[in-house]
């Protein structure tokens, strides 16, 4: 499986060394050019994780840290020339994982990558030794890990995406409204919008289809969505 690392980072030199190493341990490289829609390009992209520089165009690398975990879990990593004791207290407050200082080695950040992908989604997934399965008609979902799989097809989910593809199961051939969707999905819902939860949902219809099922994922109009894939019995 690609892992997507999303590159927020305004020196070109470094964003295409990092990206030239990234590239060498087998990830995939997103490199930001547009720093007025980091969020935008985080929500279109989907990534695995994001390296994020401090000091930014208009807006610093803890505003869009803090955007970012408004709506996603996934790793964060904040690279900075600052190294003070504050900026570092700063950026974990903001929702970071963890916190590199420049000048810094490609390899320590390659070593950091490895270490959160390997906590969210690989062997340090919390509660992946249960190794708790759901099933619904031959779709299989490990929400620890967390993987969807269908026949020999499986695909890496994000975290939100595991919660939405849990409920939607859980719940079918049902449907599930989108008021109990977004209390899933997000513990304050006061900073989310409807466009956030359509986007989860179109990211999932996309998940779906790489492991061969389409139009399972339907919307009930005026109430929320359900999963229906008793049709491939």
């Amino acid at each position: 499986m690609e892992y997507k690392i999303m590159l927020v980072e305004d020196d070109a030199s470094i964003a295409k060394l990092l990206s030239s190493h990234i590239e060498k341990y087998g990830y995939k490289p997103i490199i930001v050019n547009d720093f007025d829609r980091i969020l935008d390009i985080f929500i279109e992209e989907n990534p695995h994780l994001v390296l994020l520089d401090i000091n930014l165009p208009r807006y610093d690398g803890f505003y869009w840290c803090r955007k970012i975990r408004q709506i996603s879990k996934i790793p964060i990593i904040m690279i900075s020339a600052r190294d003070s004791e504050m900026d570092q207290v700063m950026g974990i407050e903001s929702g970071a994982d963890d916190y590199i200082t420049k000048p810094f080695y490609y390899d320590v950040v390659i070593a950091k990558i490895k270490s959160q992908l390997r906590r969210c989604y690989g062997d340090f997934a919390p509660g992946v030794s249960e190794e708790r399965r759901i099933e619904l008609e031959g779709l299989t979902l490990y929400p620890e890990r967390p993987e969807l799989h269908f026949n020999n097809n499986s695909t890496v989910l994000t975290k939100k995406e595991a919660v939405l593809a849990e409920t939607l199961m859980r719940m079918s051939p049902r449907a599930v409204s989108r008021d109990v969707i977004m209390e899933k999905l997000w513990d304050d819902q006061a900073f989310i919008d409807e466009n956030t939860l359509n986007v989860n949902v179109a990211r999932l219809r996309k998940k779906l289809q790489e492991v061969g099922i389409d139009d399972a994922l339907e919307t009930v109009r005026g109430y929320g969505y359900r999963l229906n894939v008793t049709w491939r019995k």
